[in-house]
């Protein structure tokens, strides 16, 4: 008889139920969220398991290639499709979540999802730091600029480099407004050099990179935005059309049809926001600063005047992510005249 078992990941210690093909839980633990653990508690079963399921989470990539490693049949679940299936559960625990799940990869209603390789998520994880401390530079620029106001201090529109000296001459003349101002500089400062420090690795990690130099090709897309796409994307293979990695990215449109109802809304963001903000940025280069004519920037020029810049720009997005697929699936390198993908490398 055929055997299935569902793992809940937590920090510490993960819930694991094995059922069998009619649904009747034969076993059930407690174990360590250790790949050597799990993979002892399967040994120990006596019994050949058909699939094992666990939810996308922190620690489920990790745990997922080192079980596959081990030769176990293991399926990542898409987080969402999980926490549907569960709504109708009054009572939540792990050991009923591991249930669940055991209960779902026996039933086949899941959405497998995509482990990445290790490759791309150190690049994810380097991008993601690097736009973290980016993040809290500005946040530190934005409370300087709020306590300042407090007393009639205008910072005005400087940024960059002339921010620092612009804030030491409003506060010149304030002891206690010059203590906080030094505070909150230097803290400034610190989170600017450690992101040019993550910022050039970044650099040095896509010109290593022959898949994100032949993204590069494409207009508005720099080193960032390939490197990105790339860790996203791990195998191009992996998707049967091209088309499909709009939604992947969220760039897609709602749709509801029910009966006389026909609602076409606006895109999902249910995918990566990090990737689809960097499409929007190269968008946005693509319509606002690039020079060089092509026919991709033509197409988006066109729509522009048509429905406005703002959804010319999220529409030249989602046909920029098709496009960096086909380059990305035939190594060609980026033909301007056809706005797509034209010679091999």
């Amino acid at each position: 008889m055929k055997h299935y078992a569902g793992i809940d990941v937590s920090l510490e210690a993960s819930s694991v139920c094995v059922v069998d093909a009619s649904g009747k839980v034969v076993r059930e633990g407690k174990v360590a969220s250790e790949p050597e653990a799990l993979i002892t508690w399967f040994a120990g079963l006596g019994v050949e398991l058909e699939r094992i399921g666990l939810e996308a989470g922190p620690l489920s990539q990790w745990l997922h290639a080192a079980l596959k490693e081990a030769g176990l049949s293991v399926e990542l679940l898409e987080t969402r499709h999980v926490r549907a299936a569960f709504k109708t559960m009054p009572v939540k625990t792990d050991r009923l979540d591991a249930r669940g799940i055991a209960q779902l990869v026996r039933l086949g209603w899941f959405r497998p999802v995509w482990c990445k390789s290790a490759s791309s998520q150190e690049a994810r994880a380097l991008l993601g730091a690097r736009r973290l401390l980016l993040d809290k530079a500005k946040d530190v620029e934005k409370s300087l600029r709020g306590l300042l106001r407090n007393f009639g201090l205008k910072l005005g529109k400087a940024a960059g480099r002339t921010f620092e000296p612009k804030a030491r001459a409003l506060v010149d003349g304030h002891p206690v407004l010059e203590a906080v101002a030094e505070a909150m500089l230097k803290a400034r400062a610190a989170l600017l050099a450690q992101h040019g420090l993550l910022h050039r690795r970044v650099l040095g990690m896509a010109r290593a990179s022959e898949r994100a130099r032949l993204l590069m090709t494409a207009p508005g897309v720099g080193p960032v935005v390939a490197l990105g796409y790339v860790s996203a994307i791990d195998d191009a293979q992996r998707f049967t059309s091209a088309r499909r990695v709009g939604s992947y990215f969220g760039l897609s449109q709602r749709k509801y049809q029910s009966g006389k109802i026909d609602i076409t809304g606006h895109i999902s963001k249910m995918g990566d926001a990090g990737v689809r903000a960097l499409l929007y940025e190269a968008a946005h280069v693509i319509l606002t600063r690039q020079k060089k004519p092509s026919a991709l920037k033509a197409w988006g020029e066109r729509l522009a005047r048509k429905i406005g810049a703002k959804k010319a720009k999220v529409a030249l997005a989602r046909r920029l992510a098709v496009v960096l697929l086909h380059m990305l699936r035939d190594g060609v390198r980026f033909d301007p005249a056809r706005g797509a993908p034209a010679q091999a490398i």
